[in-house]
């Protein structure tokens, strides 16, 4: 098998993975299962990954230093606040879109996998995303493009918790796309749904 092809099954690899761990959960996935989805034996498993930990820390790595990359990216732009903050609500509606799997595992398995020191970065990211939003919320607010009597931690938790919640009911292909989604979220967020 050549580099490239090895590397082309690892990816396979780790897409059949991420399905089962985001359907299944991480703990109830097992290295057969994996196996069986992919049409080989649980032993060929391992001449790719030492173990499905090393598996799942680099899908959820590698999707996280993409996501964060993006963050980063609008924080340092030169937009007005609540450009940035519509950027970053675009960003995580397309980060579902594009990487369900991760998410969900992510949502459902971080506290389990946080629990083990491999996984100790899985905090940092949880604080990061924070970072990520008191700031741009903070700078809403301080350029008045956000209401000011705002209470920033409790709005960072609002959108926290209502976009990444997505993932359980959101399915690319439906009527509504990410952008779609993101759009009447913003609008929500942004504009509220009384009538003015």
């Amino acid at each position: 098998m050549t580099v490239e092809n090895t590397q082309t099954r690892r990816a396979e690899l780790l897409a059949i993975a991420a399905g089962l761990f985001a359907e299944k959960g991480f703990k109830n996935t097992t290295v057969r299962d994996i196996a069986d989805a992919s049409g080989i034996l649980s032993g060929s498993l391992y001449h790719h990954f030492d173990s499905k930990e090393s598996m799942v820390d680099e899908i959820l790595s590698t999707f996280q230093e993409e996501l964060f990359a993006a963050y980063d990216a609008v924080l340092a732009g030169d937009d007005d606040a609540r450009t940035k903050i519509e950027r970053a609500v675009r960003l995580s509606f397309e980060a579902i879109d594009r990487h369900r799997h991760e998410v969900a595992i992510f949502q459902n398995d971080a506290d389990h996998l946080g629990k083990f020191e491999r996984f100790g970065y899985l905090a940092e990211r949880n604080r990061q995303s924070r970072e990520v939003w008191m700031t741009l919320l903070t700078e809403g607010v301080e350029s008045g493009a956000l209401r000011p009597d705002l209470d920033v931690e409790l709005t960072y938790r609002f959108i926290r918790d209502t976009v990444w919640v997505a993932v359980r009911w959101y399915r690319p292909g439906g009527k509504l796309t990410h952008r779609d989604i993101a759009d009447q979220y913003l609008t929500i967020l942004l504009d509220g749904i009384a009538h003015a």
